[in-house]
């Protein structure tokens, strides 16, 4: 005589359920106990296990699929940048990001700073200029201002600011980076490249600026924006002390309504501070927790095109401070990667490379070649961002040595961003930006990340139509494509942002699909993302999104 089975907490009935399964792609129904899936299938599967207990989501036809994994993001830099920071389009051109810069200072109290982001790289040449500089501090009143570029990498800050972190027409360039000066006169213009970003963000991490109490609000804030956009997972990509503390807390207090990954720097970033390399991994374990997972390293390998410090096997564009045959560098050697890799995988630790240009590419895959060579297989998967520009001889490098493509941010179609590159790279070698069909084609595990805040919102509906369409699904640009020949068809694209990326992050046998066992990771959705028009697919709505069974976010 056979029992009843046990009821489940959770039952969904009466949807078109993409599963992401490739043993069975659509369902009607499923069923969650223990914030687990017990059940997949239809009606009939599922309705034995309800029970007086059981909460019933009745979809109405609707769409629900796999909660989205973003393998890229800043968290605590974006919850910033999204609460307490000056927001500024990189559409917008210097007289406009100047009033945006007075109207900011009317309300600031004396001494206090004015942060804000994000100008477009392609300005870089317009504020490395005496004139721009006197227009910025005039705007700013005398408060001191740091204003961050598209890229995240490089800062425009007025003379207040370069006085209280020290920077005078004395400095020489520091390692890694380098002050701009004006072309035609040599003064000091505010741009700060690179490594000299971190000392003016230094000088305000030693004013005070941002409390521990900012900190948590920030953390969480991108919690919750994550969830609203349909986010079930993440890999923090830069992750120092704070940050991995600050989701420890989260997860500790039950209010983590996502998986969390953490990349921690093998050097300090100029950017974040902190220790990095063997002292922050010592501490890792102390970090983990049920839904937290420090298990990567991040290695910044150069820098970023628009502002010549990406690593390219062909020279930029000649330019008066770097010449005609300047190919950028990359900030380690061979085999001081190698050596990096190599530690990495006797701790049990894949590496993030953050790679901009082809020539790095080209390195972190040399050096993955080495490792494997003495290593032999690992079950480890390291990581390339961001895959952007690759040589055509590489990309078939990338499934042979089991390493994955991190296509982030979200810019996979016209930007002021890719105006950037034009600027220093010339139009037709700029517009040769991500090959993702080739790397496709090539059997390329390929995942998805916003790169939040180099994306200002995280929104992956919006990556999803560009790379579908390779077209700004802002009505920016409008008729442009940029290389529509490897675009790709929305299916392979879910699974991108769904399976692949779990598989980048360690955990597909945990999320990334609707399938017995896993966790009940799903989102409700307005609309069937399959059907809709390729130019429609941005305007997605996420209805409800669901973390271990339980609602984290619903649309009002």
């Amino acid at each position: 005589m056979s029992s009843k089975p046990a009821a489940a907490d959770l039952v969904v009935l009466n949807g078109r359920v993409y599963t992401v399964d490739s043993a069975r792609s659509w369902a009607s129904a499923f069923a969650v106990r223990g914030g687990r899936i017990i059940a997949v299938g239809d009606e009939a599967a599922v309705k034995p296990l309800i029970g007086e207990g059981t909460r019933v989501l009745d979809l109405d036809g609707r769409m629900a699929m796999p909660g989205i994994v973003d393998v890229h993001t800043h968290m605590m830099m974006g919850g910033q940048a999204a609460l307490f920071e000056l927001r500024i389009s990189n559409m917008e051109r210097r007289d406009s990001i100047l009033q945006k810069v007075r109207a900011a200072a009317e309300k600031t109290p004396e001494g206090k700073w004015i942060i804000g982001a994000q100008w477009g790289s392609d300005l870089i040449a317009t504020v490395n200029t005496e004139e721009s500089l006197r227009l910025l501090d005039e705007a700013s009143l005398g408060r001191p201002v740091l204003l961050r570029d598209d890229t995240y990498h490089n800062r425009w800050v007025n003379t207040a600011a370069m006085k209280l972190a020290g920077v005078t027409s004395a400095n020489t360039d520091p390692e890694q980076g380098s002050f701009g000066r004006d072309p035609k006169t040599g003064a000091l213009t505010g741009l700060m490249i690179e490594s000299a970003s971190g000392m003016i963000e230094r000088a305000i991490v030693s004013s005070g600026h941002y409390t521990d109490e900012m900190d948590r609000a920030a953390m969480a804030h991108s919690i919750a924006t994550l969830n609203e956009h349909g986010v079930t997972a993440f890999l923090d990509a830069a992750a120092m002390q704070p940050v991995m503390g600050a989701l420890k807390g989260l997860d500790d207090r039950g209010e983590l309504t996502a998986w969390a990954s953490a990349a921690m720097p093998v050097t300090e970033p100029s950017f974040m501070f902190g220790i990095a390399g063997e002292e922050l991994f010592a501490l890792r374990e102390t970090f983990r927790s049920a839904h937290v997972r420090p298990d990567f390293t991040k290695v910044f390998l150069d820098g970023v095109p628009g502002a010549r410090t990406a690593a390219f096997h062909e020279p930029y564009t000649p330019d008066p401070v770097f010449g005609c045959c300047f190919r950028g560098t990359t900030l380690a050697s061979v085999p001081e990667l190698v050596r990096w890799v190599g530690r990495c995988e006797k701790l049990g630790l894949s590496v993030k490379i953050h790679c901009a240009g082809d020539a790095a590419v080209t390195q972190a895959l040399d050096a993955i070649d080495v490792v494997r060579s003495f290593n032999g297989p690992t079950k480890l998967t390291h990581h390339i961002a961001h895959a952007s520009y690759i040589a055509p001889a590489d990309i078939r490098r990338f499934a042979e040595l089991g390493v994955a493509a991190d296509l982030s941010p979200f810019i996979w179609y016209p930007t002021a961003f890719l105006e950037g590159h034009k600027q220093t790279m010339g139009v037709e070698r700029a517009t040769r930006f991500w090959p993702n069909r080739e790397l496709l084609a090539a059997g390329t595990l390929m995942a998805g990340g916003s790169d939040w805040p180099v994306i200002p919102n995280p929104d992956p509906w919006n990556g999803m139509e560009g790379l579908v369409t390779r077209q700004n699904p802002s009505g920016d640009f409008a008729g442009e494509s940029l290389w529509p020949e490897q675009a790709l068809d929305i299916a392979t694209v879910l699974e991108i942002f769904t399976i692949n990326s779990a598989r980048v992050m360690g955990l597909d046998g945990t999320i990334g699909s609707l399938e017995i066992g896993k966790s009940a990771d799903f989102i409700v959705l307005e609309r069937n993302v399959l059907e809709v028009p390729s130019d429609e697919i941005a305007d997605t709505k996420v209805l409800s999104t669901w973390f271990e069974g339980r609602k984290v976010y619903e649309r009002g």
